[in-house]
């Protein structure tokens, strides 16, 4: 069993910047696609970017290309999510996830969830 643990949302102005990590447990990390996910008030959870065993990563949208980046430290067992030029919009939960298969090809290769780290942007 795997448990990822979110950490560093919170409160920012618009055009500010935020770092989440995950955390995650077990000793084969460093094979597991990672990815970070969204969900607004009333909307759908929604993907963001994933990062593949290599090191490849993929976003969403192109409206994350120029302001989010996912990354992986294997040693510390850790993904992590900069986003910068925060918008309103923004706002959600951002939920980490984990799965066995070593590249990212949807919501199937996911099988692990974090609780969830709430980003709040102010306008």
């Amino acid at each position: 069993q795997v448990q990822l643990v979110e950490s560093g949302g919170g409160l920012v102005q618009a055009g500010g910047s935020l770092r989440l990590s995950c955390a995650a447990s077990g000793r084969t990390f460093s094979a597991y696609t990672m990815g970070w996910f969204r969900q607004a008030p009333g909307q759908e959870r929604e993907f963001v970017a994933a990062i593949n065993w290599n090191g490849i990563s993929t976003l969403a949208t192109d409206s994350f290309k120029n302001r989010f980046t996912i990354s992986r430290d294997n040693a510390k067992n850790t993904v992590y999510l900069q986003m910068n030029d925060l918008k309103p919009e923004d706002t959600a939960v951002y939920y980490c996830a984990g799965g066995s298969s070593r590249y990212y090809v949807g919501t199937a290769s996911i099988q692990y969830w974090g609780q969830g780290t709430q980003v709040t942007v102010s306008s």
